[in-house]
């Protein structure tokens, strides 16, 4: 009988099963059911202060921008350069905020105004955070690219936007060819049909000849803004 018969036979150890993989984190701002699909990094640096750090803002934003496709090569990158008053008072990255247009920020800025809003029933209020616009208390009876349409000229207050940009950007997931997209020309008959229902505030969507269309606020205009960014903005 050989030695190795008369060792002690011992059961084979299995293999530790694999840990299952932690899910990726959360990030704290993106709300189940929703997917983060890139993020907006405001910047308060004016001129003068970039040539003290021995750069220009153009060479910022080149190299923010590099340094992001290094990081992520799939990224596709957008960059904005905010305009504001000579002088204007307040945190740089604030008035970055403002001038661009932040939802968030405007609805702080805005945030005193409020009370009166709510005790007014006479002229119009332009509701971006229910999606509704109360004409005289009422609310007027807009469909859903009626108002899309008008928020996207409110958010947008002093700038003249283009037919082209309109289409572009509210008609976007539709498909070329489709009788539901409309051309520069079919662009008239919705604005038409939104004054139509703004009634005596017609006026409020103003007409810029051989430009496109503009928000044009009036002292019975109020608007209310939500508290988180608007879609139209990514």
């Amino acid at each position: 009988m050989s030695l190795a018969s008369l060792a002690p036979r011992t059961t084979p150890t299995p293999p530790a099963a694999a840990a299952p993989a932690a899910p990726a984190p959360r990030l704290r701002a993106v709300p189940e059911g929703t997917e983060a699909r890139g993020f907006v990094l405001y910047v308060g640096l004016d001129e003068a202060k970039a040539a003290a750090a021995g750069i220009d803002l153009g060479r910022l934003v080149v190299e923010l921008k590099k340094l992001t496709v290094e990081l992520a090569p799939g990224a596709e990158t957008h960059a904005a350069v905010a305009l504001a008053p000579a002088g204007a008072g307040g945190r740089d990255v604030e008035v970055v905020r403002l001038a661009l247009q932040d939802p968030s920020a405007l609805a702080r800025y805005r945030r005193a105004d409020e009370p009166a809003v709510e005790a007014k029933a006479e002229g119009v209020v332009i509701d971006i955070s229910r999606k509704r616009v109360l004409l005289d208390g009422e609310t007027a009876a807009l469909t859903y690219k009626e108002f899309e349409l008008l928020q996207y000229l409110v958010l947008r207050e002093g700038r003249t936007i283009e037919r082209a940009e309109l289409i572009a950007s509210l008609w976007a997931e539709a498909v070329e060819g489709d009788d539901d997209v409309p051309n520069e020309r079919t662009i008239d008959v919705h604005v038409r049909r939104l004054r139509s229902k703004l009634g005596g505030y017609e006026d409020i969507v103003r007409t810029v000849r051989g430009a496109g269309y503009r928000f044009d606020r009036h002292a019975d205009v109020s608007i209310r803004y939500a508290s988180t960014p608007s879609p139209d903005f990514f």
